[in-house]
């Protein structure tokens, strides 16, 4: 399975197939609301936009990056999202890298939103639809996010059946400059416990798979086959 990371900047064509990877903690947050019971993810092209959406639906949960703000129910952060019921609801999420890469490659074929909470059965939706190449998209700071890159990697190994470990990638995801960040403070709506909740190994057997619906890109949850007896994973 042939796999390019790639950042945004780095786009220059749409993607066969793209993985779009935001560990913090967009796409570690999504993952949670689907956990929390969340129906879809919209995922907004800017905060006018979602804040738009909202006021044409009203009930509709609006979420942003950063310290709350008006118009928006929630912020970006896994820590501050677990304990809230999301039952049915319909979510609009707007985040500085992850929905931003997202939307750079809506046109293509099978787009795939992930972190390492979401990595294995990222992996193994790969292996099931027959991918022969993809696109990691590494989302943060231009493509030079090594949380993002390490995850990337990660399912890259993943889906090519190497057996690849997670100790080393894992490793460098806790010690990248977001998780520097995140724990530090320097970031503002942050919970605590928002790193520890990224690096979640495969918390949830679902992937991510985002499609374009009446204009917008949403994203929802997708069950994955489970990995046949004897299968490299």
């Amino acid at each position: 399975m042939d796999a390019r990371f790639l950042g945004i900047p780095d786009l220059a064509e749409t993607p066969s197939v793209a993985v779009v990877v935001d560990v913090m903690r967009a796409y570690t947050v999504a993952a949670w609301a689907f956990a929390r019971g969340a129906e879809k993810i919209v995922l907004a092209g800017s905060l006018g936009e979602a804040l738009e959406l909202k006021a044409r639906h009203p009930d509709w949960v609006a979420l942003k990056d950063g310290p709350a703000a008006p118009g928006f129910d929630l912020v970006n952060s896994p820590g501050l999202l677990r304990c809230v019921d999301l039952g049915g609801r319909t979510v609009v999420q707007k985040t500085t890298a992850g929905t931003v890469g997202a939307l750079a490659v809506k046109d293509a074929s099978l787009v795939l939103c992930a972190g390492f909470v979401v990595a294995e059965a990222t992996a193994r939706l790969l292996r099931a639809r027959g991918c022969d190449g993809v696109t990691y998209v590494v989302t943060g700071e231009d493509g030079r996010a090594d949380e993002d890159l390490a995850c990337a990697q990660y399912i890259a190994g993943r889906a090519a059946g190497s057996g690849t470990g997670p100790a080393g990638f894992l490793r460098r995801a806790a010690t990248s400059r977001a998780a520097t960040e995140l724990a530090g403070g320097v970031r503002e709506g942050v919970h605590p416990d928002d790193v520890a909740l990224c690096l979640d190994l495969d918390r949830f057997p679902f992937a991510m798979v985002a499609t374009p619906e009446d204009s917008l890109m949403v994203l929802r949850p997708c069950a994955v086959p489970p990995a046949a007896e004897g299968a490299a994973l």
